[in-house]
């Protein structure tokens, strides 16, 4: 049974948002998007710690707090450190890639150019994400 996921979206460029809620309205997901547009943003939300995120979505290039340094500031918590984080970039450099792994990301997934190629991997990443056995924090 597929669960309907609260997902915290961390983006700060509006077409990137727009396109992540038309994807999920054309593939007729439930989902809900909390939206942030940037690490500083979403570490407010967060702390709240009253309606946690199922996943978190993270671009790496924002202003304020990048993608890496909010990837720190989430493990450094406690209870943070538990939600599955998934970075959604554009960027392919190498070093990015082992640097979110090593700080302890679940994913990282390349925006494509091609809407049709995002939609595929997305409608993935969120069905994989849907049946996996996530605990509520």
């Amino acid at each position: 049974m597929e669960k309907k996921l609260n997902i915290l979206l961390i983006e700060d460029d509006m077409i990137e948002i727009m396109k992540l809620n038309r994807t999920i309205s054309s593939l007729d997901l439930k989902h809900k998007i909390i939206e942030a547009n940037n690490g500083e943003d979403a570490l407010k939300i967060l702390q709240k710690k009253d309606e946690l995120p199922h996943i978190i979505l993270l671009d790496l290039n924002m202003p304020k707090i990048n993608g890496i340094e909010f990837l720190k500031i989430l493990k450094n918590d406690d209870v943070l450190k538990y939600l599955p984080t998934i970075v959604l970039t554009t960027s392919s450099n190498q070093n990015d890639l082992l640097e979110c792994y090593k700080i302890g990301i679940a994913g990282y997934v390349l925006k494509p150019l091609k809407y049709e190629d995002y939609v595929s991997k997305l409608e993935k990443l969120l069905a994989y994400w849907s049946i996996n056995e996530l605990k509520q924090i």
